[in-house]
């Protein structure tokens, strides 16, 4: 049964991560597909990261909740994240003074870093029998979520180089596959809450350096 479910989660997965690539790439209209706009795209993008913020939010309530002794240690300091070692911005003035690209690549950089963990966390959660389904259900779909998203925002990178908005001197930035695999060790060690509450933190500014991409790309949002 525990198996079937999880062919059946992987499945959803898929097929919603085909169809965030569909939304990115055109807007149903009705006369067929219509190319989306870069302040489209930010938008899905944007909309797609706040979802997996809530997400978050309740499942680290969740956790703390049933898991309050055992897995989260109380009593003790909470673990540095894996992504500390990360240089990012802190708040809307400084994440103002970073070029362009360079923001562009923190985003892909920060979720990157994630996903190798993420897959880990998914198959250490399982084995919590005294997790609801449903928590077990949204640190699947957090997971997934998060590849869609970075597809996205590959995707939306793709756009603006092509618009010319942004130089193609991001592709030759330190590769951002190599983070996610070096930080991994590091993530597994925390505890369940301390994982969930710093992969909240750092979806939280990605969802921020969004959002100020986009007013930046597109001033006249007045934002």
């Amino acid at each position: 049964m525990a198996a079937a479910l999880a062919r059946a989660a992987g499945r959803a997965g898929a097929v919603a991560a085909l169809a965030l690539l569909w939304m990115l790439l055109c807007a149903p209209r009705d006369a067929g597909c219509h190319p989306l706009t870069v302040a489209d795209l930010f938008d899905r993008v944007i909309r797609h990261s706040g979802r997996i913020h809530s997400l978050s939010t309740a499942l680290y309530a969740e956790l703390e909740k049933h898991l309050p002794l055992r897995d989260n240690k109380l009593g003790r300091p909470a673990r540095k994240c894996h992504t500390s070692g990360m240089l990012t911005p802190n708040g809307k003035e400084y994440a103002q003074k970073i070029p362009r690209e360079e923001l562009t690549h923190l985003i892909l950089k920060l979720l990157q870093a994630w996903k190798e963990p993420l897959s880990h966390f998914n198959q250490h959660i399982e084995h919590h029998q005294e997790l609801p389904d449903d928590s077990l259900n949204k640190a699947k779909q957090i997971s997934n979520m998060v590849h869609e998203l970075k597809t996205g925002v590959e995707k939306v990178t793709e756009k603006m180089q092509s618009m010319g908005i942004i130089s193609n001197s991001l592709n030759g930035m330190a590769s951002s596959e190599s983070t996610g695999l070096s930080i991994s060790n590091e993530a597994n060690m925390m505890s369940d809450s301390d994982f969930i509450h710093c992969f909240r933190r750092d979806s939280n500014k990605v969802q921020s350096y969004l959002k100020i991409l986009k007013c930046r790309i597109m001033p006249e949002n007045s934002c």
